[in-house]
């Protein structure tokens, strides 16, 4: 093999690897909510009957990782931000940061509860996964846990992250399909009653 011939291999072998590299690197990134909103048409997703507006959501009782129990209409009286999501989940990645930074300015001021509904058996990675996302992006507010994949159902969530607003009521106001940044989520929790 010639001296040229070996050089072009290397030369291609090592911008493959680069290539590679940057793919990866890439993959791992949160990516800007806007990235995943750009040409997404959420208008063929309609409510199912019993979760449209004004109706009483499901309850449920769930469980968070340090065992804490977060039932659902404990916290009648309080403005709820109800969100499902999975840490493989891409618009959660990029939605998260900014939920948390609601809430660490805003729960008081807005009387709002922030519940992150994991959906626990959509995990790739199981429990493991779900602990080092709430470390990397330092989640506050409840995570709880649908093991059983019942909250799910009952919500009929299928695209994620799903969220529904519910009023101080109890009653929804506003299902939103897709992420959300902490300006929307801001307008949002303010005209909820």
């Amino acid at each position: 093999m010639s001296k040229k011939t070996l050089g072009f291999i290397l030369a291609v072998l090592l911008i493959g690897s680069m290539v590679a590299i940057m793919v990866k690197s890439n993959l791992d990134k949160p990516k800007p909510i806007d990235e995943f909103l750009i040409g997404a048409d959420f208008s063929s997703l309609e409510e199912e009957p019993g979760l449209e507006k004004g109706s009483i959501p499901p309850d449920f009782e769930l469980s968070t990782l340090s065992g804490d129990v977060v039932k659902l209409s404990d916290l009648k009286g309080k403005k709820v931000m109800l969100n499902f999501w999975a840490s493989w989940c891409g618009p959660c990645k990029a939605e998260m940061p900014h939920m948390q930074k609601y809430y660490k300015k805003y729960k008081e001021a807005d009387n709002v509860e922030i519940i992150a509904v994991n959906l626990t058996t959509e995990e790739k990675r199981g429990i493991k996964g779900v602990k080092e996302f709430i470390a990397a992006y330092k989640l506050t507010f409840p995570v709880p846990l649908d093991k059983e994949g019942t909250v799910m159902k009952d919500y009929q969530i299928l695209p994620i992250p799903t969220t529904f607003l519910i009023g101080t009521d109890g009653k929804i106001s506003q299902k939103i399909v897709g992420p959300m940044d902490e300006k929307r989520i801001k307008t949002l929790v303010k005209n909820l009653d």
